[in-house]
Order: structure tokens, then sequence, then C-alpha cells
């Protein structure tokens, strides 16, 4: 599964030329490219800052999301996230809004072994519960995150043919029985029984796989980033990643922490967590199918044999 085609070809000339002309204090810094992701490329700034660039029109409006609602979600937030510290237009033939984040030091936690992300579980949930508070009238929704998944089965469905017949890439069955296919389909199945999310939409990060946490220099968790799937809606969207970042002890921790800190009810903590272990097929499918050498397939190779070994 490679990246989708971008709309605009974002060069260090171009980064240097839209700082310099809107945002001339920042120019002397050293820019250079720090990723290209599916919707935004990201350069380092200097020491302290990143810059995000939208790749593609789709993305324009995430960023959007971000530099709208995200500088006021923040403060409530445990742990640091890339709050817009400022914004730019288009120009120069660069034709998005763009933006000025901090630059958080340390490495991807889709880097490290599930046994390692285990560290950090009771926080990450703690952190997740402060996120999914209850949502404005103006939230963004998306037909992506935070759905019910029968608006997920379709996608899931294709994925899970992929993964069977590995023509599409055949890393990503290998070493899997040929029954695991039915497995999944099964407990995505049972996620779609349960009962749909009872209360208002609430805030959701909408994309907190590992690759979108921040290790810091010191193996402490130093912050949670990319929000550009910002939206609102059913909390089992964001806690679905819990099958791609720990063990099965890690994970009984995150549940642990984040039912505590969030205050879920008893008689609904198994409807929410049979939904999020569906949008955990659906994530897991999503990544297992990366090109090999990207971390997010290791997530997501994890993240199947985790699912399949509760019914083994």
């Amino acid at each position: 599964m490679s990246l989708p085609p971008a709309d605009v070809e974002i060069t260090d000339d171009l980064v240097g030329l839209l700082l310099a002309g809107q945002h001339p204090d920042l120019a002397h810094l050293p820019a250079a490219r720090a990723a290209t992701g599916w919707d935004n490329v990201v350069y380092r700034l200097g020491e302290e800052y990143a810059v995000r660039l939208p790749r593609r029109r789709s993305a324009a409006e995430l960023l959007r999301h971000e530099i709208e609602h995200l500088p006021a979600l923040a403060p409530n937030l445990p742990l640091p996230v890339p709050a817009v510290l400022r914004t730019g237009r288009p120009g120069y033939g660069y034709p998005y809004e763009w933006a000025v984040v901090p630059w958080f030091p340390g490495r991807s936690a889709a880097l490290a072994e599930p046994a390692e992300r285990d560290g950090y579980a009771a926080e990450l949930g703690r952190f997740l519960a402060a996120m999914h508070a209850e949502a404005a009238g103006r939230a963004p929704t998306s037909v992506f995150r935070g759905t019910g998944l029968a608006l997920r089965q379709a996608a899931v469905e294709h994925r899970l043919a992929e993964f069977g017949n590995g023509l599409f890439s055949p890393a990503a069955s290998e070493g899997f029985g040929p029954g695991s296919v039915e497995v999944l389909r099964r407990i995505f199945a049972d996620g779609l029984a349960a009962d749909v999310h009872p209360g208002v939409p609430l805030w959701l990060h909408g994309d907190p796989h590992p690759h979108n946490v921040v290790f810091g220099p010191d193996g402490t968790l130093a912050a949670v980033v990319d929000f550009g799937d910002l939206t609102s809606g059913d909390p089992a969207g964001d806690l679905g990643m819990a099958w791609l970042h720990f063990t099965p002890a890690g994970r009984a921790e995150f549940r642990s922490a984040y039912d505590d800190a969030a205050g879920v009810a008893p008689e609904a903590a198994d409807a929410l967590w049979r939904r999020a272990r569906g949008w955990g097929v659906h994530y897991a499918l999503i990544a297992i199918l990366q090109d090999p050498s990207e971390p997010l397939h290791g997530v997501g190779r994890h993240a199947v044999a985790t699912l399949l070994g509760e019914l083994a």
C-alpha cells in the first residue's frame, strides 16, 4: 500500500520562500525534510519547530481542523501535542494553508518492541481519557474515524481479501494460517454486534497508532503527534489502536487506566471494548498491508497476531 499521489511538489526551496515571505524571523533557521506522510510533508525547523505542509487537497481541510481546534484542546491534555503556533498562506505556487508547530525530539514508538511500548500503556490510556471530552457543536466529523463500525465493513472485507490472497502484499499473510481471515472476520462481526456508542460525540485524536507517539531521548513518552484526523464520535475508534501498541498485558493496563480516568460505567464497558476490538481489526489490516519497509507493517503484524491469539 503506497502513499497516495501528491497534488503539489514540496521542495526545500519552496519551504524557504514561504518562511522568508511570511515568517521572516524564522527563515534563518535550518530546515530539513523530516517525513513525507500520507497527508503532509514535515520539515524540522531549527531545534524547536516543525513545518507541516499538506501534500494533497484533502489534507488541507484536515490541517484546518488542527489549526482551529487543537490549541484549545491542548491545555487539557496530560501530554505535549503539536498545537499550531503559526499559520501560513498559499504562495509561490503552493496552494494550501500550512502551519508551524512544536518539534518533539525522540523516536517513533513504532520502532520499539511491543513489550517496550507496554511501559506507557497507562499513560496513553489516561491521555485518551482526557482527549475524549464532549465535543462542541462545531467539532469536525469523519466518515473514516469515530463512526459506527458498519461504515467500515466494506473496507474491512476488501482488506481481508487482500490479506488472505496475498496478491496485493505477499508479506502481509506470511506466517499466518489459512483460517486467519475467518477469525478476523468473526472478531470484527462481534464488534458490529455490540451496542452502539450511547452518548454524545466525544473528541477523538483519530489516528493514535504507534507511529504517532514519540519516545523522548530519556525513554519517556514525549508527545502524541499528528492530529490530522482530529474528529468527534465514538471513543472506540481511538481505543482500537491498543491492539497495535501493546501486548495483552499492556493492553489490560491501558484499558484499566482508561476506564478509570474516563469513568466508563461497568454496564457500558463490554460493548465499548468489543467495538474497540472491531476497530483493531480494521487498523491492523491497514497497517499490515503497508510495505514491509514501513514501520507500520511490523506494527500490523503484531496486531494481527495478537487478535488471532485472543480466539486461539
